[in-house]
């Protein structure tokens, strides 16, 4: 992709050192891939937290984007994003022994707000052909570069569901699969939650409006829900009493295969079993990009009276 838009895009430069300044405001699209890293699915093998060596690649999803861009200098910008992902994990996706007989499994919707601050780094060159029959030709060869870094801060809803029995999705968090509101359960969690992007982008110029490139942004999150697995087996005793919701709530707590005797049952000392980690849930996008630069209007020339 990157050998490709270098050598084959016709561009405009830069070609003086302020020219920046008159292109500040851009608007930008993005769409890719997005995929989890939390509690399910994952490689064949133990988990690896918070790192793509954990990636289970069948499982990515859509994501798409749009944005606004603004050049503090030639070499700092800040921007806000909405974004709007889809993640998935399914413990029946690996053949690690363990998760594969828990069988746990979510998909949710994830729409985030993001504002961040962005450096790097935006060429000049110069066209080489100054003269002769090639020059305007070489003047169109000029591509403008960019490849920026940037973190920021930001917000986002998800609402994780399951398959449930009859293989249709149901609602999780309502169910409450792990003793929320129950007795001696954990409190219930929250849809909303806050997150860190990291990442970066490249992207090349079509002209001094348009550009094209691609995006790779890796969100840390505070929270370890949006699976809707984050801590120990409850009572299925308990989760069946629930009224109106007791079997579905036992069930999508529990339905491991039964292929390792006693992996959800308490210990000796009545610990209940471990059903996630402690780890907060993370997730990633790879996306490409179109973007939009507005050139800053001309003031109107005013004449002034000799008199």
């Amino acid at each position: 992709m990157l050998c490709f838009l270098t050598h084959s895009v016709l561009a405009q430069t830069f070609m003086r050192a302020n020219e920046w300044k008159k292109y500040k405001k851009e608007v930008f699209f993005t769409f890719g891939i997005s995929n989890f890293l939390g509690d399910l699915g994952g490689r064949d093998k133990q988990g690896s937290d918070y790192t793509p060596l954990d990636l289970n690649f069948n499982q990515s999803k859509l994501a798409i984007g749009i944005g606004g861009r603004y050049k503090l200098e030639r070499w700092l910008n800040v921007a806000g994003k909405f974004s709007y992902l889809r993640v998935s994990g399914d413990d029946a996706a690996t053949n690690d022994v363990y998760r594969h007989n828990r069988n746990l499994n979510f998909k949710s919707n994830i729409f985030e707000l993001t504002g961040r601050l962005e450096a790097g780094y935006q060429s000049s060159r110069r066209s080489s052909n100054k003269y002769g029959i090639r020059r305007n030709y070489g003047r169109m060869r000029n591509i403008t570069h960019n490849l920026f870094f940037f973190i920021g801060i930001g917000g986002f809803y998800y609402n994780p569901y399951g398959r449930g029995p009859d293989g249709k999705m149901v609602a999780l968090r309502p169910l409450h699969t792990e003793g929320q509101t129950l007795a001696g359960g954990p409190s219930e969690y929250s849809n909303f939650s806050v997150c860190i992007p990291v990442g970066a982008y490249y992207k090349v110029s079509i002209n001094k409006m348009w550009s094209i490139g691609i995006e790779f942004c890796y969100r840390k999150t505070f929270t370890d829900y949006i699976d809707d697995v984050g801590s120990r087996y409850f009572d299925k005793t308990k989760l069946a009493a629930q009224p109106g919701i007791g079997a579905l709530s036992a069930y999508m707590s529990d339905p491991n295969l039964g292929q390792i005797y006693g992996f959800s049952a308490p210990a000796a000392d009545g610990t209940p079993a471990q059903r996630g980690d402690k780890q907060k849930d993370a997730y990633l996008s790879l996306e490409f990009t179109l973007s939009y630069t507005f050139k800053k209007a001309r003031k109107a020339a005013r004449l002034r009276s000799k008199f």
